[in-house]
């Protein structure tokens, strides 16, 4: 099933409008070479495609030879370069590349942020279009199914989430065994070879205390003691697991109170196919414990995707003070403050009163099965 991806109209207005380069940044497997494919069928660009895992151009890629580059562009209009992060130097020749070649266009991508932000971020400052792509987005999904197929499908995108290949996918098992290849296979791929590090065991056992902890306030002291770890390697390993775009932290909201909890985070999955598949779970809702866990994950990844696909852009929170009150997610643009709280089942709660009485200002919003697709899609 072909998915329209929103970030393709939103490159295309770019591509066109712009002479800045673009790159895309996104999980393996997420779908960047099927979008930017896509766009280039759509811009009409003469296009180069560059594979970066190909010897052949990694030599003129990274050589910084103006006069190599040229020859190997010339005739071209648009130049795609997919998982970038793997040319030595990559950086600094898009700098040259977009300061001499113009009106050659540029297209980027990079499974991976640890190698490929840090080569770009300086050199193409001013020069460059940032996006993340994303496991597909119920907000994707509304464009060809309606609210009925959207909720009778929740289900799914619980267990199996929402990598593209999974919806081209029939059966239990075979789904299973797809989760289990895209663990195994790809996921941790950039982090060991870019990030440098050897233990896919310990990374393995960090990432299934993560995912039992979807939720909580995470604590690096006790997740190392459990895996034999220092405090400062178990944070070197989420950041890493961050970007390569497996998991995402929320931090505490505060404006500084001492009351407010601030000095942990909460760490969610990007996918949660990936989360179940870590802790060998894809037993149906009804017969699981960790309902609200899921939910929370999905509301709070989804609404990421929403805001940013519709370029709506601002921070994301959760809240609590030490008696116990909290809130799911709070959300910050602008000077405005909204709070959320976030269930699976029907019953509805207030705003706690510590919210309320601090930031009397602020919104709250209940969201449950009744009205999450409104906070996801918009609609």
């Amino acid at each position: 099933m072909m998915i329209p991806r929103s970030l393709t109209n939103i490159v295309l207005t770019k591509l066109r409008a712009s002479d800045k380069g673009i790159v895309i940044y996104g999980a393996r497997q997420v779908g960047k070479t099927t979008l930017v494919n896509d766009v280039v069928q759509h811009s009409g660009l003469k296009t180069l495609t560059v594979n970066a895992d190909q010897s052949k151009y990694l030599d003129i890629f990274s050589g910084r030879d103006l006069n190599k580059i040229s020859n190997l562009v010339a005739g071209y209009e648009l130049l795609f370069i997919d998982e970038a992060q793997r040319i030595p130097e990559i950086g600094i020749n898009l700098k040259i590349i977009l300061d001499n070649l113009k009106p050659l266009k540029v297209i980027v991508t990079g499974s991976s942020s640890l190698d490929l932000a840090s080569k770009v971020s300086e050199p193409l400052t001013g020069r460059i279009w940032t996006y993340k792509l994303y496991p597909i987005s119920f907000f994707e999904l509304k464009k060809l199914k309606n609210v009925f197929e959207l909720d009778d499908n929740l289900e799914e995108r619980l267990l199996y989430g929402s990598y593209p290949d999974i919806f081209s996918i029939n059966g239990h098992i075979n789904k299973i065994e797809y989760l289990q290849i895209l663990s195994d296979s790809y996921l941790y791929k950039d982090l060991l070879e870019l990030g440098g590090l050897k233990n896919s065991a310990k990374i393995r056992d960090l990432l299934k205390l993560l995912a039992f902890q979807i939720g909580n306030e995470v604590s690096l002291t006790e997740l190392g003691s459990s895996l034999g770890m220092g405090k400062d390697t178990v944070s070197r390993y989420i950041d890493y697991l961050e970007k390569t775009f497996i998991v995402f932290r929320l931090k505490g909201f505060s404006r500084n109170l001492r009351k407010e909890v601030t000095k942990m985070d909460k760490i969610y999955f990007h996918d949660l196919g990936v989360r179940n598949i870590l802790i060998d779970n894809l037993k149906p809702l009804k017969d699981r414990s960790d309902v609200g866990q899921l939910w929370e994950n999905l509301l709070i990844s989804e609404r990421m995707k929403y805001l940013s696909y519709t370029q709506n852009y601002g921070s994301m929170y959760f809240w609590r003070v030490y008696t116990g009150a909290e809130l799911d997610l709070v959300e910050e643009k602008d000077g405005m403050l909204n709070g959320y709280e976030l269930k699976f089942g029907k019953k509805s709660v207030k705003a706690p009163k510590g919210w309320r009485i601090t930031y009397p200002k602020a919104k709250f919003t209940f969201i449950n099965k009744e009205n999450y697709l409104k906070f996801i899609t918009g609609k």
